[in-house]
């Protein structure tokens, strides 16, 4: 601030002033301000968690496209075994009786690839529907992380207008809007 000549301040700067230079112990303001620190740290917690919770959303939600990509080919694996089961079956049907068994030798070969095959594709694909759950979950749990960091920025504009206003009721409701943002946290903890 400036000792010779024209300077403009705001409350809050008057405020800082006046409690530097020794001016009486406001409680209502040293209050609103530590309890308004408390609830920024809280919110970059929570805001923090909710980035966390998105980006293994994502995470998840890619292995699953990788698991379901990895069936699909082994499906087209299966269905190729099943063209060429198909065709040794006709082969078998219209060989003559000395060759048949050994094209009944490629069906039956080609039957328990195709069970191998099967059983690994119905593998990933249940790995990618576990995948896609945990996203799911991820994505909820963020959503409460981001609903409780809202209802915090919330309460922190709160304590700005109750500071510049001094009505003590606006305290009151930043208290309550703080708890609420605080429970929503609480519920993204617990993962409801």
């Amino acid at each position: 601030m400036s000792e010779h000549g024209f300077h403009v301040h705001g409350p809050h700067d008057h405020a800082l002033e006046h409690a530097a230079e020794g001016g009486h112990d406001d409680k209502f303001t040293n209050q609103i301000a530590m309890i308004t620190a408390i609830i920024a740290t809280v919110g970059a917690m929570f805001s923090y968690m909710g980035g966390a919770t998105q980006a293994n959303a994502g995470l998840y939600k890619n292995n699953a496209a990788i698991k379901k990509t990895e069936a699909s080919d082994q499906w087209n694996f299966y269905q190729a075994k099943s063209t060429k089961q198909a065709l040794a079956e006709l082969a078998r049907d219209l060989a003559p009786e000395d060759k048949k068994a050994a094209y009944q030798a490629k069906v039956d070969r080609y039957d328990k690839e195709k069970a191998d095959i099967k059983m690994g594709a119905e593998k990933l694909e249940a790995t990618a529907t576990q995948w896609d759950q945990q996203s799911d979950e991820q994505m909820h749990q963020h959503h409460r992380w981001a609903q409780s960091t809202t209802v915090l920025q919330i309460a922190i504009a709160l304590a700005a207008i109750a500071l510049l206003t001094r009505k003590k009721w606006l305290e009151y409701g930043m208290f309550g809007v703080a708890g609420v943002g605080i429970v929503i946290g609480i519920l993204a903890v617990l993962h409801i």
